[in-house]
């Protein structure tokens, strides 16, 4: 049985992540502690995660996906995760309606 170049991909990609994950695990473990700055870089990342996704798809996708973000930015300055969550769900939903 032969297998496609699909699963070898697909494995890799596997293995890739893994590695990778497992690896930032393993260098920070080695120190007691880790510097403040380095702590405030590490902290930094969900975030600067998050902007590569939405960032695009606000600037690129249309006007309606364009005031979802807006709207989500702004809910995220008073209110938690779920609500702010909920919030983009309707504002996308009823911007897509109204502008298209």
């Amino acid at each position: 049985m032969e297998i496609s170049i699909n699963t070898w991909i697909i494995l890799a990609g596997g293995l890739a992540t893994y590695l990778t994950r497992i690896g930032g695990h393993l260098v920070l473990s080695r120190f007691s502690s880790i510097h403040p700055r380095v702590e405030a870089a590490l902290n930094a990342v969900p975030a600067a995660v998050l902007t590569t996704l939405v960032a695009p798809a606000a600037v690129f996708s249309g006007p309606a996906e364009a005031a979802t973000v807006i709207v989500a930015a702004l809910a995220a300055l008073y209110l938690p995760g779920m609500a702010v969550f909920a919030i983009g769900w309707a504002a996308i939903l009823a911007f897509r309606a109204l502008i298209g």
